[in-house]
C-alpha cells in the first residue's frame, strides 16, 4: 500500500486556513477521496488537553520555552497516535498547523531562535515532515479583524498578543517560505473565501493526482 499524503495548512491568526481546510475536507469526501482532517495542538485527547493549557487566556505568565515544549509534546503524541497510522493506511491527512507554526511563533516571534525550536521538533517528529505546506498569507490587521467579527470562534491566548507579535509571526513565515520554497505554496489569503478555496482545491487536486 502506498503511503498517504501529509498536507499541512499554515498561517497567522485569522488567515482563514481552518475554514478552508474544512471546505477542502468536505470536497474530498464528496469525491470519494480517502482523507481525514485534524489539528494542532489537538486531534487526540492527550493533545487536546495540552491545547487547553497552552491557549487558556488565564495562562498569560507562560514562559516562551514552556509554550514551545508543550506544543512539541502535543505534536509528538498526535503524530504517533493519529497521523502516522493514517499515513501508513494510505490516507490523505489534512492538518491545521505543524512544525512550521512552532518555528514562526516560538522560534521567530518569541525570539527563542528557529534553530533551537527546529531541533526539539526534529527530535519529536523524526522523518515525518509534511509532503506539502500551504501558507495562508494575510496581514495581521485583516486577520485579527476577522477574528473580532467571528463571534463563534474561540478567543485564545495568542489572539490577545500585541500587534508586534503578530507582525513577527508573519515575518517568520515569510522567512520560512523564502528558505523552503520547495516545501511551501504561498497563497494570498486576503482574497474572498471563494477565491481562496478555488485556488487551494486546485493545488491539492494537482498534488494528490
Amino acid at each position: 500500500m502506498n503511503r498517504g499524503k501529509f498536507i499541512v495548512f499554515e498561517g497567522g491568526e485569522g488567515s482563514g486556513k481552518s475554514t478552508i481546510l474544512e471546505m477542502i475536507y468536505e470536497y474530498l469526501i464528496e469525491n470519494n477521496i480517502n482523507c481525514i482532517k485534524t489539528r494542532e495542538p489537538g486531534g487526540i485527547q492527550i493533545s487536546e488537553d495540552i491545547r487547553k493549557i497552552i491557549l487558556d487566556t488565564k495562562n498569560t505568565s507562560m514562559d516562551g520555552k514552556t509554550e514551545a515544549l508543550l506544543y512539541t509534546a502535543a505534536r509528538r503524541q498526535h503524530l504517533v497516535e493519529r497521523v502516522v497510522p493514517k499515513l501508513n493506511d494510505g490516507v490523505i491527512v489534512l492538518c491545521d498547523r505543524f512544525i512550521y507554526s512552532s518555528l514562526a511563533y516560538q522560534g521567530y516571534a518569541r525570539g527563542i531562535g528557529m534553530s533551537d525550536i527546529y531541533q526539539i521538533n526534529k527530535f519529536a517528529v523524526g522523518e515525518y515532515m509534511p509532503d506539502l505546506n500551504i501558507l495562508f498569507d494575510v496581514s495581521p490587521q485583516i486577520g485579527l479583524s476577522r477574528i473580532n467579527k467571528n463571534k463563534g470562534r474561540e478567543v485564545n491566548r495568542l489572539d490577545l498578543e500585541k500587534m508586534d507579535f503578530h507582525n513577527k509571526v508573519r515575518e517568520g513565515y515569510h522567512k520560512l517560505y523564502e528558505g523552503n520554497k520547495d516545501k511551501f505554496i504561498k497563497i494570498d489569503a486576503e482574497k474572498s473565501i471563494e477565491e481562496v478555496f478555488s485556488e487551494v482545491k486546485e493545488i491539492i487536486i494537482n498534488f494528490i493526482e
